[in-house]
């Protein structure tokens, strides 16, 4: 029975195995929801019968209305994230995009910790089996991600910071004594900025 359960969870469903531009097109009419579910399948099946594919590519009412359910719920689960995200950005006002970042980042890695101590809690119980080395080595992998975003995003805001500080010192240089600013009125913002 197992062996059929997971024979049938390893098969692709009838969508994912149509042409790209296919799947392009339901994709696009299941977001517009212009049109109801009956007539996005006609649609989807007369393309299939434009394109030559064999009448078993069709898909079935029950497989189309899965499929659709299961985009529906992925589209809900994008759009709270989205409204979350909203949220987060009007709490931190006009921070720069580098603190959403960093606050998605210390999402993914209080994510992570907590993933390994389930991980260990499971694997001290009695009769407990040793952690999945695939499992270690994906949450592994997930760290180091995460690090090395932290990394880039350090070296773009230093970059970021540094051009700001030279387009400074441009426009100070191009101060002269005819708007009232000396030389050492100069050396003065100069040593203020950091530049």
């Amino acid at each position: 029975m197992s062996n059929l359960t997971n024979a049938k969870s390893s098969r692709k469903s009838k969508v994912n195995l149509l042409p790209q531009e296919i799947r392009d097109q339901l994709h696009a009419l299941l977001r517009s929801g212009s049109m109801h579910q009956k007539d996005i399948l006609e649609a989807v099946n007369q393309m299939i019968d434009e394109a030559g594919l064999p009448e078993d590519a069709k898909l079935s009412r029950t497989g189309f209305n899965r499929f659709a359910k299961k985009f529906e719920t992925i589209g809900e689960r994008i759009r709270q994230s989205r409204e979350v995200a909203e949220v987060w950005t009007a709490k931190l006002g006009e921070a720069p995009t580098s603190d959403v970042g960093k606050l998605l980042q210390e999402f993914v890695r209080t994510m992570a910790f907590e993933t390994s101590m389930k991980m260990m809690d499971a694997s001290d119980e009695e009769d407990a089996k040793p952690i999945d080395p695939k499992a270690l080595g994906q949450l592994a992998l997930v760290i180091q991600r995460v690090e090395a975003a932290a990394m880039s995003s350090l070296k773009v805001e230093k970059e970021i910071r540094e051009a700001v500080l030279e387009e400074q010192r441009k426009k100070l240089d191009t101060l002269d004594v005819k708007q009232g600013v000396t030389e050492a009125t100069k050396q003065t913002i100069r040593v203020a900025l950091g530049i």
